[in-house]
């Protein structure tokens, strides 16, 4: 599967993966000291819904498409607020024409004292990056692997914070390749939060990386998962996954507030559902 996020900005997975971004930096928001987040597969930060990439898969319009002004209750509004404003922020005269990727999401919600570590290793991607945040003394992009960048910036000054990873998927290994960097990084981090983000359409690949977080001793794990319908090796995505270790503590329950309505609202067909599992006990 090749998942460059040009091509699928704001796409069903983006609707998991950012909602749950931005109550990751909320949460780290309760405290006044200082945080980082590290984004190890930056993407070019920002996308057009209307340029040549997104007019090709038009995956956003069920997607954010779906949610950005349909009516919700109160308590879900409340918890994707961070996340939907930024949205509505970006498009001002209420037509949907641009979407936040992960960085420029985060960049929006952070506070003064927050920074933000912004990794690509795709050359023409991570040129359009460097060239969005250039000048911002809270974001540093560098032109590098991800899985490096896991190495190398870990733990951070800060000491605060968390992790984003959702590469492409292009490898036949990147789920294990995703695995062993995790579990190296979480032994030269363990108190910070890691969230991996993953296409449901391998299920035995998810299968042996939950194991082998047990088996290397890895505590304290949250497994996230959103359908909107069936999907499989073969058919286009309908589904993704997240995996957190050591996640907030309040997060399974905001998250059983917004999957239900998530769910309904996105649905396409048979198949839809939403599930949160303690895969690991602290």
């Amino acid at each position: 599967m090749n998942y460059r996020h040009a091509y699928h900005a704001g796409n069903i997975g983006d609707v998991l993966k950012h909602a749950v971004l931005a109550r990751l930096v909320v949460y780290c928001q309760r405290k006044d000291k200082a945080f980082r987040i590290l984004d190890t597969h930056a993407g070019i930060g920002q996308y057009d819904l209307t340029g040549p990439e997104m007019e090709k898969t038009g995956e956003w319009r069920q997607g954010i498409g779906k949610v950005i002004d349909r009516p919700m209750p109160d308590d879900v509004a409340a918890l994707l607020a961070p996340w939907l404003d930024v949205v509505r922020d970006l498009n001002p005269d209420g037509a949907l024409t641009v979407y936040p990727g992960s960085p420029a999401l985060s960049r929006a919600l952070l506070r003064p004292q927050d920074r933000l570590t912004l990794t690509e290793l795709h050359p023409a991607d991570f040129q359009q990056l460097a060239d969005r945040f250039s000048g911002d003394v809270q974001t540093k992009t560098i032109h590098l692997d991800g899985w490096l960048a896991l190495g190398a910036f870990l733990p951070p000054r800060e000491k605060r914070g968390f992790v984003l990873i959702d590469p492409a998927y292009e490898q036949a290994d990147e789920f294990q390749t995703m695995t062993k960097a995790v579990v190296s990084a979480w032994r030269k981090w363990s108190s910070g939060t890691f969230a991996l983000w993953y296409p449901l359409k391998h299920r035995k690949a998810v299968a042996r990386m939950h194991e082998s977080f047990k088996e290397a001793g890895v505590r304290d794990v949250l497994s996230l998962e959103l359908k909107t319908g069936q999907s499989g090796p073969d058919t286009i995505m309908l589904g993704s996954g997240m995996t957190l270790i050591r996640p907030p503590y309040v997060l399974a329950e905001e998250m059983r507030t917004i999957l239900p309505w998530l769910c309904n609202t996105l649905r396409q067909g048979s198949g839809a559902g939403w599930q949160i599992e303690e895969l690991i006990a602290e």
